[in-house]
């Protein structure tokens, strides 16, 4: 992601980069760019895209920070898994926001912000009582869920709307999702492997 920005920041080629490799919810209707890269392809191809150093660095400072707890955890490729589809669930999400805007959504927030969930819900010491018939590990879930929404409506309304704060609340939603099913399933696959 570093590198990408630093060669579309030497080329002087920020604003064609986030229209070429951003995700742009009006495209998935069928409008097509000539030159750009598939539609389909665009919710991966716009993590490597960001808007200034501010962002590429605050992306970067998270990743680094609760990525490298996380993959002590699930290891290298499921963790890469997890990136790709807070990815897709991040550009879904903003797609179901605004399905026809054609603003770019650059950066790789959405898919570092399903890193963020499942860091949150590993390394959080507390213990939630179950409410009723509600689990202590969903009522976890959906405080913080419910939590990171609030903080991105935030965001999002001090910046005047150009954060792309539905895409960071599907990225979070999708790791919190699926922490459980990929912790289950990693922590088998360990097990069979030391038999």
């Amino acid at each position: 992601m570093v590198m990408a920005w630093v060669v579309v920041a030497a080329m002087g080629a920020a604003q064609q980069a986030s229209i070429v490799a951003g995700f742009i919810p009006a495209r998935l209707g069928g409008v097509e760019l000539a030159g750009a890269v598939p539609a389909w392809l665009t919710p991966l191809s716009a993590c490597f895209v960001h808007g200034d150093i501010v962002h590429l660095g605050f992306n970067m400072a998270l990743f680094v920070f609760c990525g490298r707890q996380v993959e002590l955890v699930l290891g290298g490729p499921v963790m890469a898994g997890l990136l790709l589809f807070g990815a897709y669930a991040a550009a879904g999400a903003q797609w179901a926001l605004d399905p026809g805007s054609t603003t770019p959504m650059i950066g790789a927030s959405g898919a570092i912000s399903a890193i963020v969930a499942l860091y949150s819900l590993l390394y959080n010491d507390q213990t939630i009582k179950a409410v009723g018939p509600i689990p202590g590990h969903i009522v976890r879930m959906v405080w913080l869920g419910i939590a990171w929404v609030g903080l991105q409506i935030l965001i999002g309304y001090a910046y005047g709307g150009s954060i792309a704060y539905a895409a960071h609340i599907g990225g979070f939603v999708a790791g919190l999702i699926v922490a459980r099913p990929l912790l289950r399933w990693r922590f088998r696959i360990g097990a069979q492997s030391r038999r």
